[in-house]
């Protein structure tokens, strides 16, 4: 499921950074500076969102871990 979401962020990142980049080809003026400005909050959020998600697929993976070695000393 993580490797799911992974793809479909992968994903949405690099439409946003294709339209970016397509879209605003002149450089130095407003809009293309602006584009620009636009491909870097997008390509920082996505980087935020894998470390974000890496965190919580840790934490997902000791809680599992806990979980389980806690019923196996239940059961003994």
């Amino acid at each position: 499921m993580m490797k799911l979401n992974r793809s479909i962020i992968a994903a949405l990142l690099m439409i946003a950074l294709a339209s970016g980049i397509y879209g605003c080809k002149e450089q130095g003026t407003p809009l293309g500076d602006a584009g620009k400005k636009v491909d870097q909050a997008v390509d920082n959020a996505g980087k935020n969102i894998n470390t974000s998600l890496d965190t919580a697929g840790k934490k997902i993976e000791k809680a599992g871990k806990y979980i389980e070695d806690s019923v196996k000393d239940n059961k003994k």
